[in-house]
């Protein structure tokens, strides 16, 4: 895909849903942070499900600590590796309070401290919490970066590193939302819904798949 075609990818993008957002539900940074956590080999209806009592108890640092990694898991056990992922939410809650005030810290490279963070949830909370312009490489834009041929890699890295290069400056802060959005209910894993894709005519992919067979 060269840079014409590119601009072209993401203008429509962006006409069609001017301002995605993410589908995790949160209050406020902290809260956005622990859903992402917990978001990793999980969907985000799951864990909107398990956080909406959850953050209506639990809205600081602090208060989680107090709640304790036995009640976290109470909220959570509905979410796959629940076990791992309540210890991790409960140590780095006790880092932001320690050593951040119980502040989400902006930078990625203090992010990946924390326990349970990597490179992805950093991206995801630094582009949504505090607009700055990440790409946070999941299946769904690992793989509508190759099937597009917009940003193919044989690593999530590797994809991230294409896009950073190549996401034109309008959209950069968004593009990351538009992505997860066009392989989550578009361009999916199994069969991607080619007929009703607004890109399909930039889009590499050959075998695109047709309309499926009018009922009757």
């Amino acid at each position: 895909m060269n840079k014409t075609q590119i601009f072209e990818f993401f203008s429509r993008l962006a006409e069609a849903n001017p301002a995605p957002r993410t589908e995790l539900e949160y209050g406020n940074d902290y809260q956005l942070l622990i859903a992402v956590v917990l978001s990793a080999q999980a969907t985000d209806v799951g864990v909107n499900k398990a956080t909406r009592a959850l953050f209506r108890e639990v809205e600081t640092p602090t208060q989680m600590v107090a709640l304790g990694e036995e009640g976290l898991k109470r909220h959570i056990k509905t979410i796959g590796l629940y076990n791992a992922k309540a210890k991790n939410v409960i140590a780095l809650s006790e880092i932001l309070v320690r050593d951040f005030d119980g502040e989400v810290p902006r930078e990625r490279d203090v992010l990946t401290t924390l326990p349970g963070v990597g490179r992805k949830t950093a991206n995801v909370v630094m582009n949504t919490a505090f607009g700055e312009e990440t790409f946070a490489v999941d299946t769904h834009i690992f793989r509508v970066g190759n099937r597009t041929g917009l940003a193919p890699g044989k690593t999530p890295l590797a994809v991230e590193q294409k896009l950073e290069r190549r996401v034109p400056g309008p959209f950069r802060r968004d593009a990351h939302h538009w992505l997860i959005l066009h392989g989550r209910y578009v361009c999916k894993a199994r069969k991607p819904e080619c007929w009703r894709c607004i890109v399909a005519d930039l889009c590499r992919y050959k075998p695109k798949t047709p309309p499926p067979a009018s009922a009757g």
